[in-house]
Protein backbone atom coordinates (compact mmCIF):
# COMPACT_ATOMS: atom_id res chain seq x y z
CA UNK A 1 0.00 0.00 0.00
CA UNK A 2 1.55 3.54 -1.04
CA UNK A 3 1.86 6.46 1.56
CA UNK A 4 -0.56 8.19 -0.08
CA UNK A 5 -3.47 5.95 0.11
CA UNK A 6 -2.71 5.45 3.86
CA UNK A 7 -3.27 9.07 4.44
CA UNK A 8 -6.74 8.70 3.45
CA UNK A 9 -7.77 5.44 5.67
CA UNK A 10 -8.77 6.24 9.35
CA UNK A 11 -8.53 2.34 10.63
CA UNK A 12 -6.51 0.90 13.41
CA UNK A 13 -4.52 -1.50 10.54
CA UNK A 14 -3.58 1.83 8.22
CA UNK A 15 -2.38 3.24 11.51
CA UNK A 16 -0.03 0.23 12.71
CA UNK A 17 1.43 0.30 9.31
CA UNK A 18 2.39 3.98 9.51
CA UNK A 19 3.96 3.13 12.89
CA UNK A 20 5.89 0.59 11.67
CA UNK A 21 7.13 2.69 8.34
CA UNK A 22 8.69 5.51 11.45
CA UNK A 23 10.86 2.24 12.64
CA UNK A 24 11.41 1.00 9.53
CA UNK A 25 11.73 3.68 6.56
CA UNK A 26 11.35 7.01 8.82
CA UNK A 27 11.57 9.12 5.86
CA UNK A 28 7.95 7.76 4.70
CA UNK A 29 6.86 7.40 7.91
CA UNK A 30 7.52 10.82 8.46
CA UNK A 31 5.77 11.90 4.75
CA UNK A 32 2.70 10.48 5.82
CA UNK A 33 2.68 12.44 9.29
CA UNK A 34 3.26 15.75 7.22
CA UNK A 35 -0.01 14.86 5.18
CA UNK A 36 -2.12 13.78 8.53
CA UNK A 37 -0.72 16.82 10.87
CA UNK A 38 -3.32 18.88 10.03
CA UNK A 39 -6.04 16.20 11.81
CA UNK A 40 -3.91 16.70 15.28
CA UNK A 41 -5.02 18.42 18.50
CA UNK A 42 -8.30 16.77 19.07
CA UNK A 43 -7.41 14.14 20.99
CA UNK A 44 -7.19 14.00 25.17
CA UNK A 45 -3.59 13.30 26.04
CA UNK A 46 -3.47 11.19 29.68
CA UNK A 47 0.07 10.65 30.76
CA UNK A 48 0.34 7.58 33.39
CA UNK A 49 3.38 7.90 35.43
CA UNK A 50 5.36 6.37 38.84
CA UNK A 51 7.80 3.93 39.99
CA UNK A 52 7.68 0.31 38.67
CA UNK A 53 5.32 -2.10 40.44
CA UNK A 54 2.95 0.90 41.59
CA UNK A 55 0.48 -1.26 38.95
CA UNK A 56 0.26 1.42 35.82
CA UNK A 57 -0.29 -1.14 33.64
CA UNK A 58 -4.03 -2.54 35.73
CA UNK A 59 -4.98 1.58 35.75
CA UNK A 60 -4.73 1.38 32.28
CA UNK A 61 -6.37 -1.28 31.90
CA UNK A 62 -9.52 -0.46 34.01
CA UNK A 63 -9.48 3.14 32.06
CA UNK A 64 -9.36 2.05 28.61
CA UNK A 65 -12.61 -0.37 29.66
CA UNK A 66 -14.42 3.14 31.34
CA UNK A 67 -13.83 5.31 27.97
CA UNK A 68 -14.82 2.48 25.56
CA UNK A 69 -17.99 1.91 27.66
CA UNK A 70 -18.23 5.84 26.83
CA UNK A 71 -18.15 5.13 23.17
CA UNK A 72 -14.43 7.27 22.81
CA UNK A 73 -11.25 5.59 20.69
CA UNK A 74 -8.10 4.61 22.88
CA UNK A 75 -4.67 4.51 22.02
CA UNK A 76 -2.04 3.52 24.49
CA UNK A 77 1.36 4.17 23.86
CA UNK A 78 3.34 1.87 26.61
CA UNK A 79 7.00 3.16 27.14
CA UNK A 80 8.92 0.39 27.68
CA UNK A 81 13.06 0.15 28.94
CA UNK A 82 15.05 -0.72 26.32
CA UNK A 83 16.91 -3.78 26.03
CA UNK A 84 20.46 -3.67 26.37
CA UNK A 85 20.81 -6.30 24.02
CA UNK A 86 18.69 -5.70 20.85
CA UNK A 87 17.56 -1.92 21.39
CA UNK A 88 14.07 -2.74 21.52
CA UNK A 89 11.28 -2.65 23.92
CA UNK A 90 11.74 -5.49 26.90
CA UNK A 91 7.90 -5.25 27.36
CA UNK A 92 5.72 -6.20 24.13
CA UNK A 93 2.30 -5.08 23.44
CA UNK A 94 0.64 -8.42 24.53
CA UNK A 95 2.10 -8.81 27.43
CA UNK A 96 0.31 -6.17 28.62
CA UNK A 97 -3.54 -4.95 28.61
CA UNK A 98 -4.78 -8.25 26.69
CA UNK A 99 -8.08 -7.74 27.75
CA UNK A 100 -8.28 -5.08 24.87
CA UNK A 101 -6.97 -7.36 22.29
CA UNK A 102 -9.14 -7.46 18.78
CA UNK A 103 -11.00 -3.98 20.03
CA UNK A 104 -10.97 -2.25 16.58
CA UNK A 105 -11.29 1.24 18.90
CA UNK A 106 -8.03 0.37 21.06
CA UNK A 107 -4.67 0.92 19.92
CA UNK A 108 -1.74 -0.55 21.80
CA UNK A 109 2.09 0.39 21.10
CA UNK A 110 4.80 -0.39 23.19
CA UNK A 111 7.70 2.07 22.70
CA UNK A 112 11.52 1.39 23.77
CA UNK A 113 13.14 4.46 26.11
CA UNK A 114 16.66 3.89 23.53
CA UNK A 115 18.25 5.59 26.64
CA UNK A 116 16.91 8.98 26.62
CA UNK A 117 16.73 10.36 30.24
CA UNK A 118 13.22 11.89 29.45
CA UNK A 119 11.37 9.10 29.79
CA UNK A 120 10.38 9.52 26.19
CA UNK A 121 11.64 8.24 23.64
CA UNK A 122 12.28 10.48 20.00
CA UNK A 123 9.70 8.61 18.04
CA UNK A 124 6.67 8.33 20.74
CA UNK A 125 6.22 11.86 19.95
CA UNK A 126 5.59 11.04 16.03
CA UNK A 127 3.16 8.16 17.34
CA UNK A 128 1.33 10.22 19.52
CA UNK A 129 0.37 13.02 16.94
CA UNK A 130 -0.57 9.55 13.94
CA UNK A 131 -3.07 8.39 16.78
CA UNK A 132 -4.63 11.77 17.22
CA UNK A 133 -4.55 12.23 13.53
CA UNK A 134 -5.66 8.86 13.15
CA UNK A 135 -8.69 9.53 15.48
CA UNK A 136 -7.64 8.09 18.96
CA UNK A 137 -9.99 10.63 21.08
CA UNK A 138 -7.92 9.80 24.44
CA UNK A 139 -4.40 8.72 23.64
CA UNK A 140 -3.19 7.23 27.42
CA UNK A 141 0.92 7.32 27.56
CA UNK A 142 2.57 4.84 30.00
CA UNK A 143 6.50 5.64 31.34
CA UNK A 144 8.92 3.92 32.43
CA UNK A 145 9.07 5.87 35.87
CA UNK A 146 9.10 8.73 37.70
CA UNK A 147 11.77 11.34 38.29
CA UNK A 148 13.61 14.49 38.37
CA UNK A 149 14.67 13.80 35.18
CA UNK A 150 11.44 11.78 33.47
CA UNK A 151 9.37 15.26 33.03
CA UNK A 152 8.86 14.89 29.44
CA UNK A 153 4.88 13.15 30.32
CA UNK A 154 4.22 16.39 31.47
CA UNK A 155 5.18 18.82 28.26
CA UNK A 156 3.14 16.10 26.03
CA UNK A 157 -0.20 15.43 28.38
CA UNK A 158 -2.97 16.81 28.91
CA UNK A 159 -3.40 15.51 31.64
CA UNK A 160 -0.81 13.59 34.42
CA UNK A 161 -1.66 10.94 36.17
CA UNK A 162 0.92 9.89 39.23
CA UNK A 163 0.46 6.46 40.41
CA UNK A 164 2.17 5.23 43.71
CA UNK A 165 1.38 2.64 46.60
CA UNK A 166 1.87 2.53 50.23
CA UNK A 167 4.92 1.53 51.14
CA UNK A 168 6.66 4.54 49.30
CA UNK A 169 7.41 6.86 51.90
CA UNK A 170 11.27 7.46 51.48
CA UNK A 171 10.24 7.90 47.31
CA UNK A 172 7.72 10.09 48.29
CA UNK A 173 9.80 12.83 50.17
CA UNK A 174 12.45 12.54 47.55
CA UNK A 175 9.74 13.51 44.75
CA UNK A 176 8.71 16.42 46.52
CA UNK A 177 10.32 19.29 44.35
CA UNK A 178 8.44 17.95 41.16
CA UNK A 179 5.59 16.46 42.37
CA UNK A 180 3.36 19.78 42.43
CA UNK A 181 4.54 20.63 39.41
CA UNK A 182 4.10 17.26 36.98
CA UNK A 183 0.52 15.60 38.48
CA UNK A 184 -2.84 16.75 38.05
CA UNK A 185 -4.54 13.46 39.68
CA UNK A 186 -2.76 11.56 42.40
CA UNK A 187 -3.72 7.46 42.85
CA UNK A 188 -2.60 5.77 45.34
CA UNK A 189 -3.41 2.07 44.21
CA UNK A 190 -2.94 -1.02 46.40
CA UNK A 191 -5.01 0.61 48.77
CA UNK A 192 -5.56 -2.64 50.98
CA UNK A 193 -2.63 -2.38 52.94
CA UNK A 194 -2.79 -0.54 55.74
CA UNK A 195 -1.04 2.67 55.33
CA UNK A 196 -2.69 3.96 52.39
CA UNK A 197 -4.96 6.13 54.05
CA UNK A 198 -1.22 7.75 56.32
CA UNK A 199 0.37 8.06 52.75
CA UNK A 200 -2.52 10.42 51.60
CA UNK A 201 -2.43 12.51 54.75
CA UNK A 202 1.48 12.68 53.87
CA UNK A 203 1.00 13.74 50.30
CA UNK A 204 -1.77 16.27 50.72
CA UNK A 205 0.96 17.72 53.87
CA UNK A 206 3.44 17.94 50.35
CA UNK A 207 0.74 19.57 48.22
CA UNK A 208 -0.34 22.32 50.87
CA UNK A 209 3.06 23.56 50.25
CA UNK A 210 1.66 24.98 46.75
CA UNK A 211 1.18 28.32 46.40
CA UNK A 212 -2.72 29.22 46.50
CA UNK A 213 -3.10 30.91 43.80
CA UNK A 214 -3.11 27.50 42.12
CA UNK A 215 -5.87 26.82 39.78
CA UNK A 216 -6.06 23.51 39.99
CA UNK A 217 -5.79 21.34 43.41
CA UNK A 218 -4.57 17.85 42.42
CA UNK A 219 -7.06 15.05 44.41
CA UNK A 220 -5.85 12.06 45.36
CA UNK A 221 -7.70 8.91 44.76
CA UNK A 222 -7.59 5.60 46.50
CA UNK A 223 -8.13 2.69 44.12
CA UNK A 224 -7.30 -1.24 43.85
CA UNK A 225 -6.69 -1.97 40.18
CA UNK A 226 -6.99 -5.80 41.29
CA UNK A 227 -10.56 -5.48 42.87
CA UNK A 228 -11.90 -2.29 40.75
CA UNK A 229 -11.89 -0.58 43.49
CA UNK A 230 -12.38 3.72 44.01
CA UNK A 231 -11.90 3.14 39.83
CA UNK A 232 -14.66 5.50 39.09
CA UNK A 233 -13.75 7.93 41.48
CA UNK A 234 -10.38 8.23 39.65
CA UNK A 235 -12.34 8.32 36.49
CA UNK A 236 -14.41 11.18 37.75
CA UNK A 237 -11.18 13.13 38.53
CA UNK A 238 -9.84 12.87 35.41
CA UNK A 239 -13.14 14.14 33.71
CA UNK A 240 -13.15 16.99 36.09
CA UNK A 241 -9.39 18.05 35.18
CA UNK A 242 -10.71 17.62 31.98
CA UNK A 243 -13.28 20.63 32.25
CA UNK A 244 -10.62 22.79 34.19
CA UNK A 245 -8.71 22.40 31.02
CA UNK A 246 -11.71 23.57 28.89
CA UNK A 247 -13.05 26.55 30.51
CA UNK A 248 -9.68 28.10 31.98
CA UNK A 249 -7.89 27.68 28.51
CA UNK A 250 -5.42 25.85 29.33
CA UNK A 251 -5.99 23.52 27.09
CA UNK A 252 -5.35 25.60 24.25
CA UNK A 253 -1.67 26.56 26.43
CA UNK A 254 -0.78 23.22 26.54
CA UNK A 255 -1.14 23.31 22.59
CA UNK A 256 1.54 25.66 22.18
CA UNK A 257 3.61 24.33 24.71
CA UNK A 258 3.17 21.04 22.56
CA UNK A 259 3.97 22.49 19.66
CA UNK A 260 7.22 23.79 20.56
CA UNK A 261 7.97 20.72 21.83
CA UNK A 262 7.66 19.44 18.72
CA UNK A 263 8.94 21.76 17.06
CA UNK A 264 12.64 21.96 18.72
CA UNK A 265 12.88 17.98 19.00
CA UNK A 266 11.74 17.88 14.99
CA UNK A 267 15.07 20.35 14.89
CA UNK A 268 17.37 18.20 17.28
CA UNK A 269 16.72 15.08 15.07
CA UNK A 270 17.47 16.50 12.18
CA UNK A 271 20.20 18.07 13.44
CA UNK A 272 21.47 14.79 14.83
CA UNK A 273 20.64 13.30 11.31
CA UNK A 274 22.94 15.63 9.57
CA UNK A 275 25.42 15.17 11.51
CA UNK A 276 25.52 11.10 11.69
CA UNK A 277 25.38 11.08 8.11
CA UNK A 278 28.81 13.13 8.12
CA UNK A 279 30.58 10.76 11.10
CA UNK A 280 33.02 9.49 8.44
CA UNK A 281 34.32 12.86 7.10
CA UNK A 282 38.05 12.92 7.99
CA UNK A 283 37.34 15.94 9.67
CA UNK A 284 35.05 14.88 11.89
CA UNK A 285 37.03 11.58 12.55
CA UNK A 286 39.92 14.54 13.52
CA UNK A 287 37.60 15.72 16.25
CA UNK A 288 36.47 12.88 18.03
CA UNK A 289 40.04 11.35 18.38
CA UNK A 290 41.25 15.32 19.61
CA UNK A 291 37.77 14.65 22.19
CA UNK A 292 38.94 11.20 23.00
CA UNK A 293 42.62 12.59 23.82
CA UNK A 294 41.07 15.56 25.98
CA UNK A 295 43.04 18.22 23.36
CA UNK A 296 39.56 19.44 22.85
CA UNK A 297 36.63 19.64 24.32
CA UNK A 298 32.85 18.80 23.52
CA UNK A 299 31.70 21.94 23.23
CA UNK A 300 34.02 23.69 20.98
CA UNK A 301 34.13 20.32 18.39
CA UNK A 302 30.06 20.57 18.44
CA UNK A 303 30.29 24.31 17.44
CA UNK A 304 33.50 23.41 14.82
CA UNK A 305 30.81 20.86 13.62
CA UNK A 306 27.86 22.97 12.91
CA UNK A 307 30.44 25.71 11.61
CA UNK A 308 31.59 23.55 8.76
CA UNK A 309 27.64 20.78 8.04
CA UNK A 310 25.36 23.57 9.62
CA UNK A 311 25.08 26.14 6.29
Amino acid sequence: MRPSEVVELGDVRSLARVIRWLDDAPEVGREVLKRVYHRTGRAWVIGVTGPAGVGKSSLINHLIRAFRTEGRTVGVVAVDPTSPFTGGAILGDRIRMQDHEGDPGVFIRSVATRGQMGGLSRSTFDIIDLMDAYGMDVILVETVGVGQDETDVARVAHTVLLVLMPGLGDEVQALKAGLMEIAHVFVINKKDRGDAERMRQELRGVLSLAPEARPWRPPIVLTDATRGAGLDELVQALREHRAFLERSGEWDRRRRQYAFLRLTEAVRTLVLQGIEARLQDPRVQEWIQAVAAGTLDPYSAAAALIERFGK
